[in-house]
């Protein structure tokens, strides 16, 4: 009945892509590694202009590079370093996994929406996350980090299986995240403005 439905084939797409590229904003290379574990073990197709993620090069490559990235984020100061580096990276990973949805819409369109919703979604999480973590810096003097790190991981993961699994549920959950990270970012610039104002006088 729902393949009766206008277009439904890229909403269920486009669903499936925010989700993906919202967990490239909790952790890079994990939902790489789970599309690519995933794909290799055919339980989710993958068509050839993207079959490279498919293969067992790029799932060793990210299985690797996941595992490091994990352990780095509990390592003082790399942790900080990483946040700066994992912004433009979540965006471009964010908007391969996005554009890996829509290989049938003709290169520009595919890309142009990639970059948009996918790469958008993926930098406005891992930005608000380097946030949370220079406030729990800020407030903990980085002990609270662990918990942050160990919270970005398993978001990466639950949005990743969730985008595979249950993509209307993971937008939903998107969306969620994207308002109270927008709210929280509004919060604390007029915290900054507030301080330096006062600092200033």
């Amino acid at each position: 009945m729902l393949d009766n439905i206008p277009y439904f084939s890229y909403i269920l797409s486009a669903f499936i892509g925010i989700g993906l590229a919202a967990a490239t904003g909790f952790r890079v290379f994990l939902p790489l590694f789970i599309v690519s574990l995933s794909s290799y073990l055919n339980w989710i197709p993958m068509n050839e202009q993207f079959e490279w993620l498919a293969g067992l090069p790029t799932l060793i490559t990210t299985g690797i590079a996941t595992v490091a990235e994990i352990l780095a984020y509990y390592i003082p100061f790399i942790d900080h370093l990483l946040d700066t580096a994992s912004i433009p990276m979540a965006t471009v990973a964010g908007s391969i996994l996005f554009a890996s949805q829509f290989a049938d819409l003709g290169s520009f369109p595919q890309w142009a929406l990639a970059l948009i919703a996918g790469g958008g979604t993926a930098a406005t999480i891992s930005t608000g996350f380097a946030g949370i973590r220079a406030a729990s810096t800020a407030t903990t003097g980085g002990l609270g980090n662990s918990v942050v790190g160990t919270t970005e991981t398993a978001g990466a993961g639950l949005m990743a299986v969730l985008a595979i699994a249950a993509p209307v549920i993971a937008v939903i959950a998107v969306i969620i995240l994207l308002i109270l990270i927008i709210s929280y970012g509004k919060k604390a610039w007029k915290k900054l403005r507030r301080n330096k104002n006062s600092s200033g006088s």
